[in-house]
Formats: C-alpha cells, structure tokens, sequence
C-alpha cells in the first residue's frame, strides 16, 4: 500500500482520538458543575448523547488503529 494511505490512517486515528477524550473531558465537567434541579431535567438528555458519541469516537480510534496496523 502506498505510505498516503498509512499516513491519513494516522492522522485519523490520533484526531479521532484526541477528539473523544476532548468530548469525555468536557462532558464530565459539564455535568459535574451544572446544577441538577428536577424541573430541568430535560439537559441531561444532551450529555448522555455526548458522552455516547464520545465513547464511539474512541472506538473509532481504537479501529482505525487496527486498520492502520493491518496495512503494514
């Protein structure tokens, strides 16, 4: 394989990575500092989302890094 493809893995692999551990780290802050009061529960929804796209997005990383090693 041509070291185009090796080097676009690698960068792929270290944005998507550095992105959900990015979206981890302001998700659990925002969570921890914003007040919970039962008539705004609604928020809540917005931060589970986050912290499952978060969660996809490191397992994005750990697959592209799998990929990465498979194209040497």
């Amino acid at each position: 394989m041509p070291q185009i493809f090796k080097a676009l893995a690698t960068i792929t692999a270290w944005t998507l990575f550095f992105l959900g551990w990015l979206m981890l780290v302001f998700v659990i802050i925002f969570m921890v500092t914003l007040p919970f009061e039962p008539e705004t529960f609604e928020p809540w929804g917005v931060f589970d989302t986050a912290w499952i796209l978060a969660v996809v997005t490191l397992t994005l990383s750990i697959c592209v890094m799998k990929l990465r090693q498979m194209l040497e």
